[in-house]
């Protein structure tokens, strides 16, 4: 379900992106006529898609395990470009219009970066002897989603409690990524550990 909303939200975002491009260029270009023909015709489709860009975006919020600075700002961004947006072309103000188009534009580029999986690799996940502490690196990289006992099930994680997957195969995925899993940049070994403690300990739970 996870995925299938994503992707809605993806085709959804894409159109309003396409309306708003659309009709700011219009706008900038001093097509009165053509700008108001093109509003009259997508008011319908226009509203719908909006509707379906921000419940779906809703959606994705709530299945969000932490909500970082960057994703704030994007929320901000793209909540304050919408009085901007209706202003700008309620009164034909080419710099409100651009400046709207500008700020939605910009807050998924705040999402892409927002979205780019940095491993994190504490202190605790080296022992004192030089081994790998499993544990410690599934909890910072992997239970956010998945959940201490594998089945948090968060932004459509697996239920790893119940894996059939082998050691090889999830150590692939975590260095590669499946899905909407993003690649985790680990080492070989740290991955290999994961897996392995996701087999012995987290399976079965």
């Amino acid at each position: 379900m996870f995925e299938t909303i994503k992707l809605i939200h993806v085709i959804s975002v894409i159109l309003f992106l396409l309306i708003y491009f659309v009709k700011t260029i219009l706008l900038i270009s001093n097509k009165e006529d053509a700008l108001t023909k093109l509003t009259k015709a997508l008011k319908v489709p226009e509203m719908i898609v909006s509707f379906v860009f921000l419940a779906t975006g809703v959606y994705l919020l709530t299945q969000i395990p932490e909500i970082k600075p960057l994703l704030i700002a994007k929320i901000g961004l793209v909540f304050l470009s919408i009085p901007i947006a209706i202003i700008g072309f309620k009164k034909r103000n080419k710099i409100l219009g651009a400046l709207a188009l500008l700020m939605i534009t910009a807050s998924y580029g705040l999402a892409e970066i927002a979205a780019k999986n940095k491993a994190k690799v504490s202190a605790g996940a080296v022992t004192p002897e030089g081994t790998i502490n499993a544990e410690v690196l599934y909890t910072d990289n992997c239970a956010l989603c998945h959940g201490s006992d594998g089945k948090l099930g968060m932004t459509g994680a697996k239920d790893l409690s119940v894996t059939q997957m082998p050691k090889d195969s999830i150590q692939q995925t975590i260095l590669t990524g499946k899905g909407t899993m993003k690649a985790v940049p680990l080492s070989q070994e740290q991955a290999a550990a994961i897996a392995e403690y996701v087999l012995t300990s987290v399976k079965g739970k």
